[in-house]
């Protein structure tokens, strides 16, 4: 799949997150060339197959530009996770989310201004939404799927907001025209919305829910609608979004593959690393090299010329504290 023209990006590790364990399904984004990390869930004690309890965490990390280390700089009004991040000129938008027993309409929009954060209350979403895509084009954010409670099968749901006009609140559109999902990857090129595989929840012969890998591919733009693009080569579910863009080409950095499904969670070889670079003017894949770690269910944190892995998931169970950065050249 791959050629000449396909992007390659070159990553730097930048400083660890202080904590033991890190965290998966955090909050993350760039407000005044300062990054943000909060909250997120991780296994602080046992790990979830020896019995260990999922915790949902509040703390806001901060790492400035060209510091040497995050620090602790505030906290969410209550420990959340797994919502969907926005970088925007006005601040990081958090939509969303969760905690162990149930799921959030709440939106609001984190800065860093004077040293301090600051918290503003935005219209709260129609419906509440854990594990959604979403993404920003030119002043609208976009949210695709998610799940509505921690025990739902994956949702078609497809709404907007105005920045402009953020008084007017969100817009119900069209749904889906592919299957209800969550754990997609999201992506804009300035113009259109993409939305890339996820999975859904489906009954099994004896009726018990059972995941099934989504590898379709979808594109909306406003006043033409979705239409389906090429699917994905392989299945990315939970990569790191938004999709980072470069040279024209939507990158699914990694992603769950599952392939190893039913591995034993301790035996458990890492999600694979593999780039997929969608080029929109040809409806292709190809090939985009490798990234040098192995993380899912994480925001994507694009600024200009650059993308952030802000930690996540690097096996079934077991976060990371690991920070990388890639030059969008």
């Amino acid at each position: 799949m791959s050629g000449p023209s396909t992007p390659s990006l070159h990553w730097n590790a930048l400083p660890s997150i202080p904590d033991s364990e890190g965290f998966a399904g955090s909050y993350a984004g760039m407000s005044n060339d300062v990054l943000l990390v909060a909250g997120g869930a991780n296994f602080p004690g046992k790990r979830p197959w020896e019995g260990g309890q999922k915790i949902w965490h509040d703390r806001i990390f901060v790492l400035k530009h060209e510091a040497t280390a995050w620090r602790v700089a505030g906290s969410l009004p209550k420990p959340a996770g797994y919502g969907l991040s926005v970088s925007t000129s006005d601040g990081v938008l958090l939509i969303g989310g969760g905690d162990a027993h149930r799921h959030f309409t709440a939106v609001q929009r984190l800065r860093w201004r004077n040293e301090a954060l600051e918290f503003e209350s935005l219209p709260d979403l129609p419906v509440p939404l854990a594990m959604q895509a979403g993404s920003l084009v030119g002043r609208t954010v976009y949210v695709a799927g998610g799940l509505k409670t921690p025990d739902a099968m994956g949702e078609a749901v497809f709404l907007s907001l105005d920045l402009d006009h953020v008084s007017a609140g969100w817009r119900e559109l069209d749904y889906l025209p592919g299957p209800g999902r969550f754990l997609a990857t999201a992506g804009s090129d300035g113009k259109s919305f993409y939305l890339f595989g996820g999975v859904r929840l489906v009954p099994d012969s004896q009726g018990k829910s059972q995941r099934e890998w989504l590898r379709d591919a979808w594109r909306f733009t406003p006043a033409q609608g979705w239409i389906r693009l090429a699917d994905l080569p392989r299945a990315a579910v939970a990569a790191p979004s938004p999709a980072a863009v470069a040279q024209g080409r939507l990158l699914i950095l990694g992603g769950d593959d599952g392939a190893q499904l039913n591995t034993p969670p301790a035996d458990h070889r890492g999600f694979p690393g593999g780039v997929l670079a969608y080029n929109p003017q040809g409806d292709c894949w190809s090939d985009a090299g490798e990234v040098p770690f192995s993380l899912v269910t994480t925001s994507a944190i694009a600024g200009p010329g650059f993308i952030v892995i802000p930690g996540g998931e690097k096996r079934p169970g077991i976060r990371s504290t690991e920070v990388w950065r890639a030059e969008l050249t």
